[in-house]
């Protein structure tokens, strides 16, 4: 019996990776239900490697690549790409973004309003990544618990793992080297006036702002830079400064009823990776950070194949101790 302590995004991809693979696995989580505990909750989503290397190393894009497809097996994921675009003030942002990302094209302003009505005459150029994609994390993390439960996984809810565990998922509450913790903000928005279809990222030299569509008049918004070591609620200052982006992208944004406001603290490593590292005798994979539903595919088989190799190899020790 393989065992995970934590049932958010790591613990739960692993276990699924796990038990592809063959293995019974068990999963303890401390709260009373799954999402409950979870950074996750706050994320905006996205499967956007490409944008995402604009400040991050090569590797989230090979590691994430695929993850549109792993999650498309798994829960519901729009495939519409992500748009790009920048108030023509802060034009230089957009060919900057252009000049650090890849896999994008530019488009005018007569191709944004085909792809986006809502932004239309609003911006004169923008960036179209069209192989990116983007999930709804919360209804992702329900969806990815049934796969597990589905695979005959076994999820224990409220308890606490036991102090010896095949793998560590715990997030902030792991005892792991080289941690920190970069604070994540965003807003869910109602706004039926506005039909926005895709991930749309507004460059700023200060705030940039990314608005992922829900559904049913209803957005996620949240900025790459608001970040900070701070548990406090979302400050009036920060959400102002989102509330404002919004209103840039489409000035029917000001009516938008708030539905939440939150702010979690991620886990990262200094180079903004995932590892996975041995720690207090335990495997730990951790330090999701801002890229959890991008990476965590890549990284959970990676963990599965690892803790698997581990177990043959104990598994073979034993055997050729009892025979001799």
């Amino acid at each position: 019996m393989i065992t995970i302590a934590g049932a958010g995004l790591a613990g739960l991809s692993s276990a699924l990776e796990l038990a592809r693979r063959g293995a019974a696995v068990r999963v303890f989580e401390a709260n009373p239900s799954i999402g409950a505990g979870s950074v996750s909750r706050f994320a905006g989503g996205m499967l956007a490697p490409w944008c995402e290397r604009e400040s991050a190393d090569e590797a989230v894009v090979t590691l994430g690549a695929q993850a549109a497809d792993w999650w498309g097996r798994i829960t519901q994921v729009s495939r519409l790409g992500t748009l790009v675009v920048a108030p023509t003030r802060d034009s230089a942002e957009l060919t900057r973004f252009s000049r650090r990302t890849s896999a994008h094209r530019a488009v005018d302003q007569a191709e944004i309003t085909t792809l986006e009505p809502a932004l239309a005459g609003r911006f004169s150029h923008g960036l179209l990544y069209e192989q990116e994609a983007h999930l709804n994390p919360r209804m992702a993390l329900l969806d990815l618990a049934k796969a597990v439960k589905d695979l005959g996984v076994e999820i224990v809810l409220g308890t606490k793992a036991p102090a010896q565990v095949d793998l560590d998922c715990t997030g902030a509450s792991a005892s792991v080297t080289d941690l920190r913790f970069v604070r994540g903000e965003m807003a869910i928005l109602s706004c039926p006036e506005v039909a926005i279809n895709r991930t749309v990222r507004l460059l700023h030299p200060r705030i940039p702002l990314y608005v992922v569509p829900r559904g049913e008049g209803v957005y996620m918004i949240g900025a790459t830079m608001v970040e900070s070591t701070s548990t406090r609620p979302p400050t009036l200052r920060s959400l102002s400064e989102l509330f404002n982006a919004a209103f840039t992208l489409n000035p029917a944004f000001a009516e938008a009823a708030v539905i939440e406001t939150g702010a979690g603290l991620r886990p990262a490593f200094p180079d903004n990776l995932p590892r996975l590292v041995k720690n207090d005798g335990r495997l730990h994979f951790n330090g999701l950070y801002r890229h959890g539903f991008l990476l965590a595919p890549a990284l959970a088989v990676q963990a599965a194949q690892l803790i698997l190799s581990e177990t043959s190899h104990a598994n073979h020790r034993q055997s050729n101790t009892a025979n001799h």
